[in-house]
């Protein structure tokens, strides 16, 4: 099933980037609108930066908004694009917010072209496949854990954003198949902003709460950067009996996957930037006069281990990791 998911989204990339090589795609004469949520933090500014520099390597010219992390900033800002007059959209992440912006661009006759945001407004949405994310995470998991135990999970984002939901969701099916897995509650909720040192103070009181062999694992449900200060907590406490599970699989968490002894065992790392890229391209081949499946997945790489770590260091261009 894994190599057919990946396959899959495989072809779907290569089938864009293979017509655009063959210089068949153009954004020639048309100026693209490209709303951001914000770019503060690494999968989003990588998602952007590969959206922004694919329209302009097309020849179209690019109008860009960034809403700063607020998600009203970042709906309103597609009324910017509007007014703007752009051929086409794409708009990187948000909430539900974003929908009646979408419905307005739609009614008015600009294209939308969402990133990792479902719609029933816009024409094709580029993402990871999430639900694939899910359920590695959640086998990898339950595998280093051995199959039993308590787990703590991060999981402020499963009811307000879809993606995060797909991958909690995943997360949590596969767990009902393994019934000595307990799952802490409450459950935990990160803060956006400052997310590693919000998650550190979570995880010294939650350490405080369950000593030594009454916690076995925790995970971020969403993405990894509070699983950062998730290890950082584990680190200061002394404690080695805790796992540690997330996804993103950027650069500065893999670095941490990598190092001898890490508690942060399991990933499954995105490719922002391809993301990006594809959305772009599927904005040239809309107007080409191609026909677009509502959803593009992009590949995911999932890790098990400081090894695989390593080696998707390098695989992703990130460099070398010794």
């Amino acid at each position: 099933m894994k190599k057919l998911l990946a396959a899959t989204s495989a072809i779907a990339v290569l089938s864009v980037s293979t017509v655009w090589a063959q210089g068949q795609l153009s954004l020639d004469g048309k100026t693209i609108g490209v709303a951001v949520v914000g770019t503060q933090h690494f999968w989003d500014r990588e998602a952007f930066n590969g959206a922004t520099s694919r329209v302009e390597e097309l020849g179209g010219t690019v109008v860009a908004v960034d809403g700063g992390r607020d998600n009203q900033v970042h709906a309103d800002n597609h009324d910017v694009l509007m007014n703007r007059g752009v051929d086409a959209v794409i708009s990187i992440l948000g909430d539900g917010a974003v929908e009646p912006k979408f419905e307005a661009l739609q009614a008015a006759g600009i294209p939308v072209f969402s990133v990792d945001h479902p719609s029933p407004h816009v024409v094709n949405n580029t993402t990871s496949d999430n639900y694939y994310m899910g359920t590695t995470i959640g086998r990898y998991m339950a595998d280093a854990m051995g199959g039993a135990g308590k787990v703590a999970v991060f999981n402020a984002f499963e009811n307000s954003l879809r993606i995060c939901g797909i991958r909690t969701g995943l997360w949590k099916y596969v767990l009902q198949d393994y019934p000595e897995i307990e799952i802490i509650q409450p459950e935990l909720a990160e803060e956006f902003a400052n997310a590693p040192e919000d998650a550190r103070r979570q995880t010294l009181d939650l350490l405080s709460q369950y000593p030594e062999g009454e916690i076995d694992a925790i995970h971020v449900g969403c993405w990894d950067q509070p699983a950062i200060g998730v290890v950082q907590a584990l680190e200061e406490s002394g404690r080695t009996d805790v796992l540690v599970t997330a996804l993103d699989g950027g650069p500065d968490t893999l670095e941490i996957m990598a190092e001898e002894g890490s508690p942060f065992v399991a990933n499954v790392a995105q490719q922002p930037r391809l993301i990006g890229q594809t959305a772009a391209e599927n904005v040239a081949r809309y107007f080409a006069g191609d026909t677009l499946l509502p959803q593009t997945y992009v590949e995911v790489v999932p890790i098990n281990g400081p090894e695989e770590a390593k080696a998707a260091y390098k695989e992703l261009g990130y460099g070398e990791i010794n």
